[in-house]
């Protein structure tokens, strides 16, 4: 018994010391949620896309097919921008790429091809479904930003709390 409390003593312990030095990133996570800010890092830079960045560009409604484990999938019409329409704006190159990563707030990561993102109608950044706000997380929502690629039948590769872009 003696043994079981020391070693949940010590993994406690482990537990509030990363909480403890991850404690500067998740506020800047939650303030970029909160703001709506996505953040796209290439070539050592990082650029800040805000909410009327995206905006500026052409939005486009389409419909989808939202999937999820164990629910029958659900129509649903989502608004957006494509993402190389994005990268386009902020100019960011995007010779010598071959990945695009996604990355959530929640920690969920999605890697694509820099190819697929580059395609006509195929990768989105969403704002909104079925005309409303994604909303935060904190909200109970999916978003400030979410990413749809519409060639993805299952929606496995769709990343809702999108806060980070990174091209490698």
């Amino acid at each position: 018994m003696k043994k079981v409390i020391i070693v949940l003593v010590i993994l406690a312990v482990i537990v509030g010391v990363f909480a403890y030095l991850n404690r500067e990133g998740m506020g800047d996570k939650i303030l970029s949620q909160q703001n709506a800010i996505l953040t796209i890092v290439a070539d050592g830079k990082e650029y800040e896309v805000t909410f009327d960045d995206i905006l500026a560009l052409e939005e486009i409604e389409f419909p989808a097919v939202l999937k999820s484990s164990g629910k029958p999938p659900v129509d649903t019409t989502y608004t957006g921008v494509e993402l190389k329409a994005i990268l386009a704006q902020q100019e960011i190159a995007t010779e010598g790429k071959t990945q695009v990563i996604t990355k959530a707030v929640d920690g969920y990561t999605v890697a694509l091809s820099l190819e697929e993102v580059l395609e006509d109608d195929n990768v989105y950044i969403v704002y909104k479904r079925d005309g409303k706000d994604l909303g935060t997380r904190e909200e109970g929502g999916s978003g400030p930003y979410q990413v749809v690629v519409r060639q993805d039948q299952f929606g496995q590769r769709w990343n809702k709390y999108l806060m980070e872009i990174e091209l490698k």
